[in-house]
């Protein structure tokens, strides 16, 4: 097993702060050679180059980055320790590092991760949205604790991770008050020609709505497409088109859109996972997630 020496791997964190060694060896009083000398002993241990030279500054290599994401979260958690065993444990949170997929409702991730904030010891959350294949990239290297998402992990994705389904729902059609009263009376029959607002191609919402649209025969107008819930949402807002979204969130939708409901339909189904690198969570935090989502958000629908 690596025996890591972590004096080297501090100067090497600090190195990456500080941007040079002239600047790190300032910081933790050694002089420029006996950082450079440690460093690359650190570099050897590791068998790989942790810099590369960029004019006047170091900057890290891809294998760079890796290590000092680490020994920053090792040296963030010193600081903790330190913290607590001298009594100061109110201050310390604990990180959860949590992936958002671009596709997913942002009002739905913040219902999802609540339950996080409110438990017994404090939780700092650590959000970080994108692609869904790229967060699992970022999963599959413990960058991140839990990814949410609006689809499971795919065969086709080797990245060793596990789904864990946390609910789902029906969906529901949303637009100002001038389209709700244009477009409300016979639903969903109304909707043939009405201006609509959708997910771009691929998401699961949009082929749940294309299937639906194509059961009903309904040609709707497509004013829009969006990789952003939340811009979609905006254009909603200002009567661009209609838009459909999850009836688990309608009121939140309703209230902070300022939309009203066009109609529901249960033949479109939401569906919401959790996706992380343990097969049974035991992560607390990532556990009141999954176990609040099941027993309260979704419970009813």
């Amino acid at each position: 097993m690596l025996e890591l020496n972590y004096q080297h791997l501090y100067y090497f964190w600090v190195v990456v702060r500080e941007g040079t060694v002239t600047a790190a060896s300032r910081r933790v009083h050694r002089s420029q050679p006996t950082l450079t000398a440690q460093i690359r002993a650190l570099e050897e241990q590791l068998g790989e180059p942790l810099f590369e030279r960029q004019g006047r500054r170091l900057v890290p290599t891809t294998t760079g980055e890796t290590v000092y994401r680490y020994a920053d979260e090792i040296f963030s958690l010193g600081a903790e320790l330190v913290d607590a065993v001298r009594g100061r444990t109110g201050d310390v949170r604990q990180r959860l590092h949590v992936g958002v997929s671009d596709v997913l409702p942002k009002l739905i991730a913040h219902r999802l991760l609540t339950p996080a904030l409110r438990m017994e010891f404090p939780v700092s959350l650590v959000c970080t949205e994108g692609p869904p294949r790229e967060l699992l990239g970022r999963l599959a290297v413990h960058e991140l604790d839990l990814v949410l998402t609006d689809a499971p992990i795919g065969a086709d994705v080797h990245v060793r991770a596990y789904n864990h389904p946390l609910g789902e729902c029906g969906v529901t059609v949303f637009g100002t008050r001038d389209l709700v009263d244009a477009f409300g009376a016979g639903f969903p029959a109304s909707l043939d020609g009405a201006p609509f607002l959708l997910p771009v191609d691929g998401s699961m919402l949009r082929r749940g709505l294309q299937r639906w649209f194509d059961t009903h025969n309904l040609a709707v107008d497509v004013v829009g497409e969006f990789a952003d819930s939340a811009l979609m949402k905006t254009f909603a807002q200002q009567g661009v088109g209609l838009m459909a979204g999850p009836s688990v969130i309608e009121s939140e939708i309703c209230g902070q859109y300022g939309v009203g409901v066009v109609g529901r339909t249960g033949e479109v189904r939401e569906r919401f996972y959790a996706i992380s690198v343990e097969r049974k969570v035991t992560h607390p935090a990532v556990l009141a997630v999954t176990e609040r989502a099941r027993e309260e958000l979704f419970a009813a629908s």
